[in-house]
Formats: C-alpha cells, structure tokens, sequence
C-alpha cells in the first residue's frame, strides 16, 4: 500500500458536489461514493478532517445578491452545511468509519461543538472530523472555514476537491484554450485573482504556510493519489 505525503490533511469539498447529476440537494448515492473515496485515503493512515460547503441547498452570498439580509442569508447557509455534514458522516459510518461532526454554530442535539483539543482527540482515535457551519459567523465563505480548520488543526496540507482538474487561468468549461497550472504561490493566486479560493482563505494559508491542492473530486481514486504524493491538479504554496 502507498504511503501518504502527510500525516494529517482537510479535505475542503464544495456543496454542488454532493448534488451528483442532480440539479438540487444531495444524491445519497453519490455522498455513498464519496465516503468510499475518503476511507481509502484514511486506510493508508492519514488523520482526516472534512469541510463541505452548502450551495447545494442554500448559497448566503446567492440570497443576500435577490436581496435577502446578507448575515441571514449566511446563518441560512451555515446550517446548510450542517445537513451535508450530517448526510456525509452517515455515508462514512455505513462503511465502519468512525466519524465526528463539530459545528461552529452549537447545536448539541445533532453534532459537537467545535472544540479543537477534542477534535485532536477524535483525529488520534482514527475519527474522520467533518467541521460544520464555517466559522460560525456571517460574511465569512466555507473556504475560509475550511482554511481556519486546516491552520487551528495543523494540518499539513488543504485538499481542495472540485469538478474540475486544478486551477486555470480562466474558466476551462467556458473556454476550451484555457491554460491549466502545475504550480502557483499564493501571491500568484492573490494578485491574479484566480478563483481557487477566496482571498480571505487564500491569505490565510499563506500566513501559515499550508499548501492547497485543487483536484479533481469526481474522477475515481484522486484523493487516495493525491495524499500519496502523486501529481495530479495545481499544488498552491510558498514557493513554485
């Protein structure tokens, strides 16, 4: 079995993910899928922590752009990426992996407050930690959620999976001549505005030097090549 390039990672995927080859929420089948994908990349002994987004269900920035409360339409959010959280760690522990949700906005009835030494704890037990609800607060994007998670965590690494195979130069479903990179800093991706992430995030995982691979998520066997060191999608990190 390959060994993994790191020791503990967090996988960021966004909510449209979930959705399949469905226009709207979550396609259990596929989230089926998905966890079969994690718990290959677990079995070569990675420590895992997940992110999910919730523009499947609901988008803050979506609803505060027709004119909803910007800090409602982002709660509203938040709590989508509760459900996908919930709906991901039932996938996992069908499959014998031990999971454990933590959301920033508490909600004890269903999942754990985000506590980072009993997350530490969870992580050393072999769990999968699925954070919840971003940073718990509004105008704030699950990438920055997710980037928060990987730096409190000291992950050594943020796995950013999307529909499609790295970061271009412009967007490759819209234009056919778009040029893919290999490798980025992240003044790169500052400067240049590249949509791996938003800014706030990408800041933040410069200031902690933590590398972002953007992938591909929906072709088999990725997450397992790109935790065992192999080169695949656009690698972000302080020096190219």
């Amino acid at each position: 079995m390959s060994r993994p390039a790191y020791k503990r990672i967090l996988l960021k995927l966004s909510g449209e993910v979930l959705m399949g080859n469905q226009q709207f929420g979550i396609d259990p089948d596929f989230v089926a899928e998905l966890a079969k994908e994690v718990k290959a990349a677990k079995d070569t002994g990675l420590e895992v922590c997940l992110v999910i987004g919730g523009g499947n269900i609901f988008r803050g920035m979506a609803g505060a752009a027709r004119g909803m409360d910007r800090a409602q339409a982002d709660y509203m959010g938040m709590l989508a990426t509760v459900m996908n959280a919930l709906a991901m760690q039932n996938a996992l522990e069908q499959i014998g992996v031990q999971t454990r949700v933590q959301s920033a906005v508490q909600m004890d009835a269903v999942c754990e407050p985000v506590i980072r030494r009993r997350a530490e704890r969870h992580l050393e037990k072999g769990r999968v930690v699925i954070f919840a609800a971003g940073v718990g607060a509004p105008y704030f994007t699950t990438d920055s959620g997710a980037a928060l998670r990987a730096a409190e965590m000291k992950c050594d690494a943020l796995l950013k999976g999307t529909s499609v195979d790295g970061i271009y130069d412009s967007d490759p479903k819209k234009n056919p001549n778009a040029k893919r990179y290999t490798k980025l800093s992240y003044l790169d991706v500052l400067q240049q505005g590249l949509a791996v992430m938003d800014a706030t995030a990408a800041s933040l995982c410069m200031d902690n030097r933590l590398p972002i691979a953007v992938f591909d998520i929906t072709e088999p066997g990725n997450i397992k090549r790109i935790v065992c060191g192999e080169n695949i999608g656009t690698i972000v990190r302080e020096e190219v």
